[in-house]
């Protein structure tokens, strides 16, 4: 269940800042303890670079969901770029095509609870992050 959604264009560097800023508003008015809100916002913020470097920009939406059990934070990156060849070879650990944080798509993983990805060469990449309250 969504409780709220809001959605950012991702077209500038300043805007994948605006990405990170609300990832870390959201975080705090949901309660992520300050471990789990870095872990999002870093996650954010090289999904977010990877929507505007290899997606040619795209859009964030960032919403507040809750299941039976708890509280968290929905992230949906989607952009209409070349997407993702080898997913396989994206996915390794370590594996980066440069810039961003170095993290990579295996990473940004690491750091959330739930990591759903959806690509097509030539019919763009939609990257879903959900960050549960513990």
């Amino acid at each position: 269940m969504n409780e709220e959604s809001r959605r950012i264009p991702v077209a500038t560097d300043q805007d994948v800042v605006r990405v990170r800023q609300l990832v870390r508003t959201v975080a705090v008015e949901a309660k992520l303890s300050l471990v789990d809100q870095t872990k999002l916002v870093t996650a954010a913020s090289e999904l977010a670079r990877n929507t505007l470097v290899y997606g040619g920009g795209g859009t964030v939406e960032v919403s507040r969901v809750r299941n039976e059990i708890r509280a968290g934070i929905r992230i949906v990156f989607a952009d209409q770029g070349p997407g993702i060849a080898d997913l396989e070879l994206a996915l390794t650990d370590g594996y980066t095509t440069g810039g961003g944080l170095g993290l990579g798509l295996s990473g940004a993983r690491r750091l959330v609870d739930e990591f759903a990805i959806e690509t097509a060469p030539g019919a763009g990449t939609t990257i879903t992050v959900t960050k549960w309250c513990r």
